[in-house]
Formats: structure tokens, sequence, C-alpha cells
């Protein structure tokens, strides 16, 4: 790559995607997504931040297009970053934990929104499972994942 003020070649970086996803809890349980989108299939509700735009607006705007749900954040919950958890590309996902008061609607890129609790979660794809995983053992034992 090439400055294109000047045209000194400059050294260029490859770096992981940052996105986020969001454990929207609500009455019944938590609010998950079916994704018009490849890679199809159930997902937490996120996507990518914005370049300019702070990680929790993110996390609110995705679920606010995904869900239809204005959501309160409570907790910066985890971040994973295993460069094999989206096929697509190698991303850093910070997830949250939020709070809302209303049934999900889907919405944007999601075909189908519901709520689930730990006994009924469909197949997810991602890395969502191992989330869910460290989620409901958070809810259990109050000890976030490790590193």
């Amino acid at each position: 790559m090439h400055c294109p003020s000047c045209g000194t070649q400059i050294q260029t970086f490859k770096n992981p995607t940052p996105t986020v996803d969001i454990i929207i809890e609500t009455v019944g349980g938590i609010v998950l997504i079916e994704r018009k989108n490849p890679p199809h299939g159930w997902a937490l509700p996120g996507g990518f931040v914005d370049y300019g735009e702070a990680f929790e607006d993110a996390a609110r705007r995705e679920a606010a297009e995904e869900t239809g749900l204005a959501v309160t954040l409570i907790l910066q919950f985890h971040t994973y970053s295993n460069p094999e958890r989206d096929a697509r590309q190698h991303t850093a996902s910070t997830v949250f934990i939020a709070t809302a008061d209303s049934p999900p609607v889907a919405a944007d890129d999601a075909k189908n929104a519901g709520v689930f609790h730990q006994d009924n979660l469909p197949p997810l794809v991602f890395d969502h499972d191992r989330i869910l995983r460290d989620y409901f053992a958070f809810k259990k034992t109050g000890k976030r994942p490790l590193l």
C-alpha cells in the first residue's frame, strides 16, 4: 500500500474486526435471532462495530436493529477472540449483558426472534454456544470466564 499523499510505501496490518454480541435478558429468558444471512442459524443479536462508534453504542444499535428492543446494558461480560469463532473472518466480540421489557420482533438481518432459556436453546452459529455456557455458569456462580 502506498500513501495517497506522497506515494511512500506504508506497512499495512491485518487485524481482527471488532464485533459485539448482546445477551438480552427479558421475561421468559434470553433473546436469540435466526439469521437471514450466512451463516444461517440461531445466534445472539450482534454485529460489527462501526468506525467511530463506541462498543456500548454498537451493542444498543445492533439490539434495536435486530430485535426492535431498546436495551439497558448492565454488564460488559467478556471478549471472545478465537480466530476460528467466525469462519468468514477473524473477529473479536465483546459480549454485553442487557435487559429489555418487551418481546423481541425480528428486524434488519434477523429472520426470526424468540425468547429461550437454558433448557430449550436451538443449535447456535459462531461460538454462541460457548458464550451461553459461560453466561449460564456466571448466573449460577457469579464467576466470569477465565482468560
